[in-house]
């Protein structure tokens, strides 16, 4: 009889040692959520695009401007970088682009049908051509057009021949390593891309 009690008892004892690990097994389970949720708001990262790219060109250059304790804030023109990047815009989504070979290279009728790409080609193309000429051996000019601007780039050596047909316009638009540094100067004021846009 005693063994039958020792036999219940052992059995009562093995029900609550797995009632008390399914317990803290469930328990566990149950408590990962809360730790995720504790953790949540450390691993929850700003995002580092703005959503827009003009938006972000512009913010990255006010963080410099703030940044940097020369600079004249009686200078800055934000306004005339924003209209610049509507330029960039106009160019490149907009615009039509005529190219046929040359002798030397690529000449390129660029064209808008609406009065703000127009505007756009007229500043952009010829102030394109006026800072890279003679950069990699180029030739580059821009004329007016009725509706837009002819833009003409050769070169002597064959090899940059090539390279200015497999350019095309918008890879030898995009030339260069102007574009950041006036960028920066035409927000803090020290760059007239209107007039150089004019010099045709």
């Amino acid at each position: 009889m005693l063994a039958i009690w020792r036999l219940i008892a052992v059995a009562a004892a093995v029900v609550v040692l797995a009632t008390g690990v399914a317990l803290a097994q469930s328990g566990e389970h149950h408590m990962a959520p809360a730790r995720i949720t504790q953790t949540t708001p450390h691993q929850s990262a700003v995002p580092t695009m703005p959503g827009q790219d003009a938006f972000g060109a512009i913010q990255e250059i006010v963080h410099m401007l703030d940044a940097n304790p020369k600079t004249d804030w009686s200078k800055v023109d934000l306004e005339a970088l924003r209209q610049h990047l509507i330029d960039m815009n106009e160019v490149t989504l907009r615009a039509d682009a005529a190219a046929r070979q040359v002798e030397g290279g690529l000449e390129i009728a660029v064209t808008g049908s609406s009065g703000r790409t127009l505007v756009a080609i007229q500043r952009m193309v010829p102030a394109w051509a006026h800072t890279m000429n003679g950069e990699h051996g180029w030739n580059t000019a821009a004329s007016a057009l009725p509706n837009g601007e002819l833009l003409r780039v050769t070169a002597a050596d064959q090899k940059e021949v090539q390279h200015i047909r497999g350019l095309g316009f918008i890879g030898l638009m995009v030339s260069g390593s102007q574009h950041q540094p006036h960028h920066v100067a035409m927000a803090k004021g020290e760059f007239d891309h209107g007039h150089m846009g004019q010099a045709h």
